[in-house]
């Protein structure tokens, strides 16, 4: 890895997700998720070092919640950070939380992210504030007219149809039945059920997006020495890639992604990621996204990834599983959205998922993050020390 000392996810907390939580308070759901993921590693609160949370404070109109949170995510009287940045906020928390470890500066880290968003509108801080950043490279309508515009054009290069995002979303659906923790659960049968959905912007439907969820998630780091004595399934944080460009494409084009890919692969001595990879968890906003995304991360060529979509080549039993907790268009706490996709890879390696684990005998998985201005993390992770 060349940062320094090992690190180990020792521990994994999630919160149930749903459109709305009234059931809980802020402080409360970040309770969830921080003491779940402290009793998996079976420790206390007073073993956490250091503690790093995020949100997207812009879409709760919350400033600074980290200060009245401490007392629930077991930040009082210990060293913590908050980290923001956009989509990808949740693996900024992540990366964090291992740089802290792998520094040296603390040997046992708690990252958790999550949002609320009952208690704001994000709609409004996009527009707002995000939009007029990034109003050189946004089409009107935000987020969801950027995929939509992202969506045409990839269907335009590769000759993608509407039937094969609906394919993406059945797949993403089945596997979310499987996941307790995850939001939409909708039991769709065909993709005429998802075809049947309304359109938000052409070609994209209502069911081709993600929604808009309610919960966190939190993971807990630690050095190999205090790892080893923790846990006796410790998944190895290999590497991790960070890339932004300077360009308001909110990731959209893959352009970031492909960059994250080709480093760490690189450095990694990954040849061919399609089959070296036990799992994957991409951030996918949207189906279409899913499937470029795919494309510009190396695991299959250009225009290539809907046409293995049709022979199952991503399902859960197949050689390269995406997505086996339903993703991002399942569920989306956005604040803890890419953290998320850490916490189901380390789930993954430890054969730990339940009814949507996947098939065989995972070794190495990567996660990914996207947001503004392109901010994209990539996170590779195994359940062995080379």
């Amino acid at each position: 890895m060349g940062r320094g000392r090992r690190v180990a996810i020792v521990g994994v907390g999630r919160t149930a997700h749903r459109s709305k939580r009234p059931d809980v308070n802020w402080a409360e759901m970040f309770w969830e998720a921080a003491s779940e993921a402290v009793n998996d590693a079976n420790l206390t609160f007073k073993d956490i070092d250091n503690v790093v949370s995020g949100n997207m404070e812009l879409f709760e109109g919350l400033h600074r919640n980290d200060m009245w949170l401490s007392d629930y995510i077991g930040g009082y009287l210990t060293s913590g950070f908050r980290a923001s940045s956009g989509g990808t906020t949740g693996a900024t928390v992540g990366v964090t939380a291992m740089e802290l470890v792998a520094s040296g500066l603390s040997d046992i880290c708690l990252g958790i992210a999550g949002e609320k968003q009952s208690e704001g509108d994000s709609r409004l801080g996009l527009t707002y504030y995000a939009g007029p950043m990034r109003a050189m490279n946004a089409a009107p309508g935000g987020a969801i007219s950027m995929a939509a515009r992202a969506a045409g054009a990839y269907m335009q290069r590769t000759g993608c149809r509407e039937e094969h995002a609906a394919m993406v979303r059945l797949r993403a659906d089945r596997n979310a039945c499987q996941n307790p923790k995850a939001h939409l659960k909708l039991g769709l049968s065909s993709i005429d059920d998802v075809l049947a959905s309304k359109y938000l912007v052409t070609p994209l439907r209502f069911l081709d997006m993600c929604p808009t969820s309610e919960g966190a998630c939190a993971l807990i780091v630690a050095s190999e020495e205090k790892a080893r004595k923790i846990t006796n399934k410790p998944v190895w944080v290999v590497d991790w890639e960070v890339v932004h460009t300077q360009r308001f494409t909110f990731g959209f084009s893959g352009e970031t992604h492909g960059l994250a890919a080709e480093a760490i692969f690189k450095k990694n001595g990954i040849t061919n990621p399609r089959q070296e990879l036990s799992v994957v968890e991409i951030y996918d906003p949207s189906t279409y996204m899913q499937l470029y995304l795919i494309e510009s991360m190396h695991l299959c060529e250009e225009g290539e990834a809907w046409k293995l979509e049709e022979k199952g080549a991503w399902d859960r039993d197949s050689e390269c599983p995406i997505n086996p907790s339903g993703g991002v268009i399942a569920t989306n706490a956005i604040g803890g959205t890419a953290l998320a996709r850490m916490c189901e890879v380390a789930l993954e390696l430890r054969g730990d998922c339940g009814g949507y684990q996947i098939a065989g005998k995972p070794h190495l998985g990567l996660s990914t993050g996207l947001g503004h201005v392109g901010w994209t993390v990539f996170c590779l992770m195994s359940n062995a020390l080379d």
